[in-house]
């Protein structure tokens, strides 16, 4: 058991494990530009899949060599679950104080989670399995039916705004900076890496607070059908005054996340 963990710990640290990082943030990124362009579609009312994560890959394997790259990001993703599990296990030794290292282990758990939801999405996909049709109401309904259900589901749009909040709130304070190296913050190309990755934050924890708030409500109004991913989100906001400029608003603020993804790929510090 020793020297598996060793072996862990020597792969979690080592360089080549850098560039399986770089090869998933890219893919991470790729789909942040996908679900800014269906966004963008959504909000002029040229809609064909929805505007998330499973719809991106299933626009994505549509085109020219598209089950090609859509198992490429399926790849990509698992590259990166491996690289926040094993940074739940070995990672943050230098912090000191007990408590912070491990609310960090367990953040990096949680992104271990998102990223292999993704990667299933991709999988799905492409094996002919994911539509990209999909819908959260069937899930939450069933939630709904187990004792405590409706707190239960509560609990999770509380989560999911309380995690979008922290995104806003690293995009503000420009607190992303630590995942760039100094070469990645310095100079025009460093500003512009900056600006993507506020504008992305921001814009990315808005839709998610957004995510959450329809869980909430669903909790509270008892209707599963209430809840919603982030493609009813955004139809939420074009719903809105003025909800077509807030929508591509936050589909360019979507695709500046994917640019920052790229930008941290080149410059990675972790």
């Amino acid at each position: 058991m020793s020297n598996a963990s060793d072996a862990a710990e020597k792969v979690h640290d080592s360089e080549w494990f850098d560039h399986a990082i770089r090869a998933g943030l890219v893919a991470y990124g790729v789909v942040h530009l996908l679900v800014a362009w269906l966004a963008i579609q959504l909000a002029i009312g040229d809609k064909e899949d929805q505007a998330s994560n499973s719809g991106a890959m299933h626009y994505l394997s549509q085109q020219p060599m598209g089950e090609v790259l859509v198992w490429l990001i399926a790849i990509g993703m698992l590259l990166l679950v491996l690289w926040r599990v094993l940074e739940a296990a070995y990672g943050y030794s230098e912090e000191s104080d007990d408590k912070k290292r491990w609310v960090k282990r367990g953040s990096s758990l949680g992104k271990a989670v998102l990223y292999g939801a993704l990667a299933w999405s991709a999988f799905k996909t492409a094996t002919g399995d994911g539509g990209g049709k999909g819908g959260t109401d069937g899930t939450t309904a069933k939630i709904m039916q187990m004792s405590g259900g409706q707190l239960i589901v509560g609990i999770i749009g509380l989560a999911i705004i309380g995690y979008g909040i922290s995104l806003v709130v690293r995009g503000w304070t420009e607190k992303f900076r630590e995942h760039l190296d100094a070469q990645g913050q310095a100079g025009q190309d460093g500003s512009a890496y900056v600006l993507f990755g506020k504008i992305g934050y921001i814009a990315k924890g808005v839709a998610i607070v957004i995510v959450g708030g329809l869980f909430a409500y669903a909790s509270v109004t008892h209707d599963a059908k209430k809840s919603g991913g982030l493609d009813q989100a955004l139809q939420t906001v074009l719903q809105q005054p003025f909800g077509q400029v807030l929508l591509i608003a936050i589909a360019i603020g979507i695709g500046g996340y994917g640019a920052f993804c790229f930008a941290r790929a080149k410059h990675l510090s972790r």
